[in-house]
């Protein structure tokens, strides 16, 4: 029988985490930008940390959380729709004018790092939503799953089943612990999208569209702040930097997925 109270928990939990997320573009249109966006993003936290924390309260197991295989599957499922459907509520609540329909695209677009895209107007459009967009394909990139591996051991859950319903290869441990493996990968995606940004900064970029360059180039997911891309720049330089960083954050990717197989054996 499905433990559905302890994946209706770690959805609560991962809920409460995009809502506190949301955080920071409300906080860059409320006292950077000063405009009146941060009211959408507002909004989509209340609702995303009301479900959320009702999620996680009301399903509070008992003691420490074990997932077995058809848990994991579930929850796996559950998280990507979840996380993708409330993602989208600050295009939904923005400005933009943007339908329930196409705000789910956007954040889907955005997290599974596809680099497609209906939005317009990016030069003029809200600064807080173009960075709301760039950390949705920054946290997609290392896969929602692989991320919650580093939380998921603080409160005392077995996260290896989620490793097997992510990839279904086996072989042997290259780390003693899942939540090694993730770290590992974690560290590596931060310190190289640090790198990234401060190198784009440099070439002559903005401090915003520095950091939103650096995590989509980072996750691949190739969304971009400006209507004629990186053309807008007109900087041999900066290309070259983003094709350097495009290349590395390929090979992150792969090795996020050669790691994960490389886990599976217990």
């Amino acid at each position: 029988m499905i433990d559905f109270r302890s994946v209706f928990f770690l959805i609560g939990i991962l809920l409460s985490g995009i809502a506190a997320t949301m955080l920071v573009p409300l906080f860059v249109e409320l006292f950077i930008y000063k405009t009146d966006q941060w009211q959408g993003f507002a909004a989509a936290i209340f609702i995303c940390g009301f479900v959320g924390s009702a999620l996680a309260l009301a399903n509070r197991p008992q003691g420490k959380i074990v997932l077995g295989m058809r848990e994991a599957f579930l929850m796996t499922s559950l998280s990507w729709i979840a996380s993708s459907v409330f993602a989208g509520l600050p295009f939904y609540c923005s400005d933009l004018g943007f339908s329930f329909v196409n705000s789910c695209f956007e954040s889907v677009s955005a997290l599974t790092t596809t680099g497609g895209t209906i939005m317009v107007n990016l030069d003029t459009s809200p600064k807080g939503i173009l960075l709301w967009r760039a950390l949705l394909q920054w946290l997609g990139g290392t896969g929602i799953i692989v991320m919650a591996m580093t939380i998921l051991p603080t409160l005392r859950i077995g996260g290896m089943q989620l490793f097997r319903s992510e990839f279904s290869d086996r072989s042997e441990k290259i780390l003693p612990r899942v939540s090694q493996i993730a770290s590992a990968i974690l560290v590596t995606y931060v310190v190289f999208t640090l790198v990234c940004a401060f190198l784009l900064y440099f070439a002559g970029m903005s401090t915003f569209d520095a950091i939103c360059y650096a995590m989509a180039t980072i996750s691949t997911g190739g969304l971009s702040t400006h209507d004629s891309s990186i053309s807008f720049f007109n900087s041999p330089l900066i290309e070259m930097i983003l094709i350097v960083f495009m290349v590395i954050g390929g090979h992150i990717q792969a090795g996020s997925a050669t790691r994960s197989k490389f886990s599976l054996k217990t």
